[in-house]
């Protein structure tokens, strides 16, 4: 069981990885960039946000009883662009996420192997945690590629800064070995949801 503690933790600090990710990016946008999309083809920030949250509100509802997809949710809607500010879509955002949270926090170890449906598929919920841990980070690529390219001024780089690999990798060679941990208040937040 352990191992299965281990994985549960790890998915929930990648799953703040990648929600702090997007949140850093979006933050770097003025309003108007979040609704931009290049083509009919492309989704604008807001759209890609808006199928986050659909996804998570169907998947993470009820996680352990009820189907991931739900019959409340209309998937084609959520690729309509219709929110209409940031702080909209930031409320949207963060109601998605607590909803992951809040069925991913209560989970125990021994529940891993338990099955759940998504679209009457049966998957283990090991499965059905990296099923998402796939899907959203992809979306979250889509949100940080978009920014950049939307950004007027200087991107804030969320990663090691083009050209800088050197002087990270020397300073993170100049400490003790350690082992990655989120801040204490990075967990209070990721416990408190």
């Amino acid at each position: 069981m352990e191992a299965n503690s281990h994985f549960l933790e790890s998915a929930k600090k990648q799953f703040l990885y990648y929600k702090t990710l997007g949140e850093k990016a979006i933050h770097q946008l003025e309003d108007e960039q979040l609704f931009v999309a290049l083509n009919e083809d492309t989704n604008s920030i807001a759209t890609i946000v808006k199928h986050l949250h659909g996804n998570m509100l169907s998947r993470w509802t009820d996680f352990l009883t009820s189907d991931g997809e739900k019959d409340w949710r209309k998937r084609d809607d959520e690729f309509v662009d219709t929110y209409q500010s940031k702080e909209e879509l930031l409320e949207k955002w963060n109601e998605a996420w607590d909803c992951l949270f809040n069925a991913l926090n209560p989970l125990q170890p021994e529940q891993l192997t338990d099955i759940i449906y998504i679209r009457n598929e049966g998957h283990t919920v090991v499965e059905a945690i990296n099923r998402q841990l796939a899907h959203y980070p992809y979306h979250i690529g889509q949100i940080v590629f978009y920014a950049k390219l939307l950004k007027k001024t200087e991107w804030d780089s969320l990663s090691i800064p083009k050209n800088k690999s050197g002087d990270y990798n020397a300073a993170k060679f100049s400490k003790e070995k350690s082992i990655k941990n989120f801040t204490d208040d990075e967990l209070k937040g990721l416990n408190s949801k």
